[in-house]
């Protein structure tokens, strides 16, 4: 399982990440609404276009700054400038995966369910998570003892029934892998009282906080879904790939607001 943390490290980690949020959104929030050249960075999935903006490059920079200053013997894995490694090889490879916008579909198009994602694994498990969304104010954070809104106690709507569920995705037009995935999408969506499609990393959020129960995602990095790993299973929920294993280096995703919930999705994805 690799090295576990104590409720100081818990502590001191909870403050670093409120650290972290500050100092990337005094990056993200000046250019929000702004008018910004945004740069291709090439194919993704099916379509032509991963779009990276100053804000995101400038933003993972900072975050990596800071890390580095603090934690100068951690590794580092951003999806903007890639892996750094600063362990040694017979120690824990506790490693900081960011993520400095997560959507940033919805933040060139001014929509604020983009976040800031930040995570530390300890090469098995990511066991703390912050998902920081500073235009609404609004900062997550999930540890091995709980999951927390703005210092408040969350936790995931007991929902057990598909019929009675909330169901989202982020586009199931564009970012499934394969289109055997989207009729798996659709297999779950097909049964749900309610589908709401759109909201990146935020639909996450929403399920721990209990207004969502399902997430499904396909073809997600590691840094897409580590941060918000703690963050849904502080909060109750369980989050794995679509055979019920970890997810930690990302691909296909279902996060469920209850172990039975999650149960009746995953026998729908594997048809």
């Amino acid at each position: 399982m690799g090295a576990s943390l104590t409720p100081a490290d818990i502590a001191a980690y909870r403050i670093f990440l409120d650290q972290l949020a500050e100092a990337a959104a005094e990056v993200t929030l000046p250019l929000f609404k702004r008018p910004l050249e945004v740069v291709n960075k090439g194919r993704k999935l099916d379509i032509d276009y991963d779009p990276v903006t100053e804000a995101d490059q400038q933003a993972e920079k900072v975050i990596r700054q800071h890390i580095n200053a603090t934690y100068p013997t951690h590794n580092i894995l951003g999806e903007e400038w890639g892996a750094e490694t600063n362990c040694a090889a017979d120690e824990t490879p506790w490693t900081w995966v960011l993520d400095p916008i997560d959507g940033t579909r919805a933040y060139i198009c001014g929509i604020p369910t983009w976040g800031t994602l930040v995570a530390l694994n300890n090469g098995t498990q990511a066991l703390v998570g912050m998902l920081d969304q500073p235009y609404l104010k609004e900062r997550y954070i999930g540890t091995p003892n709980g999951s927390f809104l703005n210092g408040e106690k969350i936790t995931c709507r007991p929902c057990t029934d598909l019929t009675q569920a909330t169901v989202s995705t982020t586009d199931p037009t564009q970012f499934f892998a394969t289109d055997k995935d989207v009729a798996a999408f659709n297999r779950v969506a097909g049964k749900a009282r309610l589908v709401r499609n759109g909201y990146d990393c935020y639909a996450y959020a929403m399920v721990a906080a209990g207004f969502i129960d399902v997430v499904i995602e396909s073809g997600l990095e590691a840094y897409d879904i580590q941060a918000l790993i703690p963050i849904i299973e502080g909060a109750g929920g369980v989050v794995s790939d679509w055979r019920g294993e970890s997810v930690l280096q990302g691909g296909q995703v279902v996060a469920s607001a209850t172990p039975e919930l999650h149960q009746q999705v995953l026998s729908l994805l594997q048809g």
